[in-house]
């Protein structure tokens, strides 16, 4: 026994060294993470096609590049297979042979002298590429001022279906510029869209003439692509489309025009049936869902006759509330219903079909797993054993191979392939982007629990400096997720918006609560949220916090708050109920809801979580803003927005910088140019946004900058 504690001790002693020998994330290295927006796995499973995003600092822009990675069981390879910055959503054609995707990248249309061009030069247009998974250069088979909204192969791999707004003629463009100029007609002026259907034969014939590259000023009459024949209509903007296994039938799901959240009717699932009505008609879409949720991620089942779907927010089954993203299917047949998984307690992060079940990648707790089933009823088989977070789940249709994104806070986010399901544990990583992160010295992390005054338990994520893991009295950063309904978790993510790890590096003890509101802790956790919008998660954050103080954890005399989005929101609220922050780093929050409720583009969830519109919840409108107990703040708040966010106001960052200076409280606010709510504009802005919250944290809190 004294032989093994002595080795033991050994390991611990070398392993503490390696680490210590390993340097800590610099700012730079953090913000040259890689991310992944999309996998998709050939028909044959032997192929992915990888999505990247990256920081171009030279263009400022965050790159979009589509990788191919060839396996053969023994050895596989990694190319680019484009290099334009621009490229998202590819899909695999059935047959293999292409690969498809959207692009807004510059082309030579846009390049050309236009002067009957609506659109922004300084950006390209959203259209439909393809390019071989063998070689060659992509090309464009869709042209116009008209963004593709979304686009789906035919199961037979000879046609592409896709969504564009409803097209003008040139000379319905020049009428409406002639008597409107550049006069914005809110609402009036808006168009449904037109699903249009292009043979694959076609495209390639277009693409060897020249037709859609090299058309004349003369020519530009309309914004049709030529060849294309309308296959229905819709009044809503159409998101998603996906043709069914037997070829007969499009599902459609349709958001609003304007993508702001007023009628639920805008959200719902249509089929179109493409075979049985007269040449050159343009078919009737049918409606098949009737709720109050917001549908995403559709997919067909096998049978051809039930379409698979998550929600965003909402419930499918009665009057609007905000439940976790189930999955659900409806029959399009008679319309009915029916939810998978009812006993799970978590959110569906991603799913996908094949041939003999469902895989889907959901979150219990700090943990997102991968669960398979393959009936409704039936319950939800766990087959990850990686403790951590997997995403971007991806099957064939008929083969056994499985693509997804894993990382665990000690470990960066690559893409991993599986033989099958069942071998999970021997999935080996297919790229190595974030490999550098490896050879740092990273935080670790665990779970903290506690209970709430009304004896909730709650949850979340403690991530140590490096090399203090599990140490005490340190100086500790509480940093709030957003959504509300998100969560933090054993994760790696290195960005603008989630930068823990980051703090950590820089000594600080980070402090994530999942508190009311969150996922991952069933719909009831969820929705006690409701009608204590900032209150009730303001309670939770400030026990959590006591009980790190109580526990000898957190050190009292250096506390620091933060948060983007609904995490402003509540740094907004916290500091007004609590002296003991010595900092605070605020984005994009709110700190009153009647103005940010007329400009929020997400008004479901603002009257559902404060129990009405402004005029029915009056009283709770006022005892849940910050702005009328702003005169309690006493602790030095930094700010920053985007210049054209609406999702949360920019107006709440100018309300708060204002009462924060009359108040004589410090303050600093940072306004990036051009950018919305997500920051996707300027790699630059992020950056610069959590070097100056990290400085801020520093000079406020007593923290010195890591070396």
């Amino acid at each position: 026994m004294r032989i093994f504690l002595i080795a033991s001790a050994c390991v611990l002693f070398f392993c503490s060294a390696f680490a210590q020998n390993k340097p800590k994330i610099t700012l730079d290295e953090f913000f040259n993470s890689t991310g992944f927006s999309s996998l998709e796995l050939a028909p044959d499973g032997n192929s992915v096609v990888i999505g990247s995003e990256r920081a171009d600092w030279d263009q400022q822009i965050f790159r979009k590049d589509l990788w191919l990675y060839r396996d053969d069981g023994k050895t596989g390879s990694l190319t680019q297979l484009t290099e334009s910055g621009h490229d998202t959503d590819p899909k695999w054609s059935p047959d293999g042979r292409w690969i498809a995707f959207l692009s807004d990248r510059k082309s030579d249309e846009d390049s050309s002298d236009n002067d009957d061009s609506d659109t922004d030069k300084s950006e390209g247009v959203s259209q439909l590429y393809l390019i071989s998974p063998n070689g060659g250069e992509a090309f464009a088979i869709t042209h116009g001022e008209e963004e593709v909204h979304c686009f789906s192969w035919s199961a037979d791999s000879k046609i592409l279906y896709f969504a564009t707004r409803n097209p003008w003629t040139k000379a319905q463009k020049d009428e409406y510029r002639e008597r409107w100029k550049d006069v914005v007609q809110y609402r009036t002026s808006e168009r449904g869209d037109t699903i249009f259907a292009l043979d694959l034969s076609t495209a390639e014939a277009n693409h060897v003439s020249g037709l859609v590259r090299k058309k004349t000023k003369a020519e530009k009459q309309s914004d049709v692509t030529p060849g294309t024949r309308a296959m229905a209509t819709s009044p809503c903007r159409v998101d998603e489309i996906r043709t069914s296994p037997d070829d007969r039938k499009l599902a459609l799901m349709t958001n609003p025009i304007n993508k702001r959240e007023e009628k639920f009717d805008d959200y719902e699932i249509y089929v179109v049936d493409l075979g049985g009505s007269d040449a050159g008609a343009v078919a009737a879409a049918r409606r098949v869902t009737h709720n109050q949720a917001v549908e995403k991620d559709l997919n067909w089942a096998n049978d051809s006759r039930h379409i698979l779907f998550a929600i965003d927010v909402g419930d499918v089954s009665g009057p609007y509330r905000d439940l976790q993203p189930h999955l659900y299917s409806v029959d399009i047949e008679n319309g009915s219903v029916e939810q998978w998984g009812k006993d799970f307690t978590g959110p569906v992060d991603h799913y996908g079909v094949s041939s003999e079940a469902v895989l889907a990648s959901a979150r219990t707790g700090t943990e997102v797993q991968l669960y398979s089933f393959s009936q409704a009823a039936q319950p939800w088989h766990r087959i990850s054993n990686w403790q951590g977070t997997h995403e971007l789940i991806s099957v064939a249709p008929h083969a056994t191979r499985v693509a997804f994104v894993y990382s665990s806070l000690t470990k960066p986010a690559e893409v991993y392939l599986a033989d099958s399901a069942a071998d999970l544990d021997h999935a080996r990583p297919i790229t190595s982007f974030n490999a550098l992160f490896a050879e740092r010295d990273l935080p670790q992390g665990k779970p903290y629990r506690w209970k709430a005054d009304d004896g909730t338990s709650v949850e979340g994520m403690l991530i140590y400096p490096p090399g203090k893991f599990e140490a005490k009295n340190l100086p500790m950063f509480t940093f709030i997720h957003g959504g509300p309904a998100d969560a933090d978790g054993n994760h790696f993510e290195a960005d603008w918006y989630q930068w823990g790890i980051l703090a950590a590096s820089n000594g600080w003890l980070v402090f994530e609560p999942n508190y009311r509101g969150s996922s991952g802790y069933g719909d009831k956790f969820l929705m006690q949220i409701v009608p204590q919008i900032v209150s009730r998660p303001g309670k939770d954050i400030l026990e959590g916090v006591d009980g790190l103080v109580k526990d000898g954890i957190a050190d009292p005399d250096h506390l620091v708050i933060g948060g983007y989005s609904y995490g402003g929101y509540m740094t907004n609220w916290l500091i007004t109920q609590s002296t003991r922050w010595k900092a605070a780093v605020t984005g994009a929050g709110a700190v009153e809801h009647v103005g940010n409720w007329g400009n929020d583009d997400t008004t479901f969830d603002d009257a559902y979580f404060l129990g009405g519109r402004p005029w029915e919840a009056a009283q709770r409108y006022h005892d849940e803003a910050a702005i009328f107990q702003i005169d309690k703040v006493r602790t030095p708040t930094h700010m920053v927005a985007g210049a054209d966010d609406i999702r949360v106001a920019v107006l709440e960052d100018y309300l708060l910088e204002h009462a924060l200076y009359s108040l004589g409280v410090a303050n600093k606010l940072l306004i990036f140019p051009s950018e919305g709510h997500s920051l996707s504009k300027n790699p630059w802005h992020g950056k610069i946004k959590v070097r100056e919250e990290l400085r801020w944290l520093q000079k406020y809190g007593g923290v010195p900058a890591a070396d």
